[in-house]
């Protein structure tokens, strides 16, 4: 246990629900398939836009078209996330001069931290400091490495989505999740890096743990099988503040778990694979918050 305490002696959005979230298995195989397609047909394909039907079906706009096919589409658009090699490094400088003198922290369990390999971070969503806290709590001074996150499409737009899209953010719609943003999340895994998802979706104020949504279950599974041996590790990070609506010398807690262990959810349906995940991860997040806190 760390405690960060100065007044004695603080990163962005979850998949939907189930029965919003279109499955991610049929969207990547229909994808590589439209894509091959595409390729063999045309040249320049990969410079034309593409297109998810909410029904699911991945059309190509150059491409010809049955009349069967749905006509209402959501253009795919480029993902356009990086790590700024000079922003990135004034941000965790800012947050670690910042957070520890605004709260009264308490930091507990990163000894559970994977320093290495593909991990999804899951952390409890109670308030906008959350997105600074995780990158504090584990980041780059902590394991040496930098964050990449899943963010809600909404929260992209301005100087905001400027900042998000160069600090390792990327969008995705919460209501019709596009294939693209779902795609580079499975890259992100396969490129061996810490992604943050948000698996109650929402943010909410009071301690109250809510049931989490499948889609970083099923992300995760989809990565997995998509790269033997990859070994995906989610971690549960419980956080907790001392006020619905945090402010100078607010008590925050943040309580890391032990990993789950991705490919050990492989035996059954792949329905069934992500219902295990994600009980035993709301089980984990259930049990940090159960944890008796020391006094700062």
């Amino acid at each position: 246990m760390v405690s960060l305490s100065p007044w004695k002696n603080y990163p962005l959005s979850a998949l939907v629900r189930s029965r919003q979230f279109v499955p991610l298995t049929k969207l990547l195989a229909q994808s590589n398939a439209q894509s091959n397609a595409q390729s063999n047909a045309q040249p320049n394909a990969k410079a034309q836009s593409e297109s998810l039907a909410e029904s699911g079906q991945i059309t190509a706009t150059a491409a010809p078209q049955s009349t069967n096919q749905s006509a209402s589409t959501e253009p795919i658009t480029a993902i356009n996330s990086q790590i700024s090699p000079w922003l990135t490094p004034i941000a965790y400088v800012s947050g670690a001069l910042l957070l520890p003198t605004y709260f009264r922290m308490r930091l507990m369990g990163q000894e559970n931290l994977p320093r290495e390999g593909a991990v999804i971070l899951a952390p409890t969503h109670r308030a906008r400091w959350d997105s600074l806290l995780v990158p504090y709590a584990v980041g780059r001074f902590v394991t040496g490495r930098d964050l990449r996150f899943m963010v809600s499409a909404n929260e992209m737009a301005g100087l905001q989505g400027w900042l998000i899209r160069r600090l390792g953010g990327f969008p995705v719609n919460p209501c019709h999740p596009a294939i693209a943003s779902l795609r580079y999340g499975v890259e992100v895994l396969q490129n061996q890096e810490m992604l943050v998802i948000y698996p109650e979706g929402n943010i909410f104020r009071d301690k109250q743990l809510r049931s989490l949504k499948p889609g970083l279950a099923r992300l995760a599974l989809q990565a997995e099988s998509s790269k033997p041996g990859l070994g995906i590790k989610v971690v549960p990070i419980h956080l907790e503040y001392g006020q619905p609506f945090p402010r100078l010398g607010c008590e925050v807690n943040i309580t890391i778990g032990e990993p789950l262990e991705v490919s050990s959810y492989r035996q059954g349906s792949a329905k069934q694979n992500a219902q295990r995940l994600t009980e035993d991860l709301e089980e984990a997040l259930r049990q940090l918050g159960d944890r008796p806190k020391p006094h700062l």
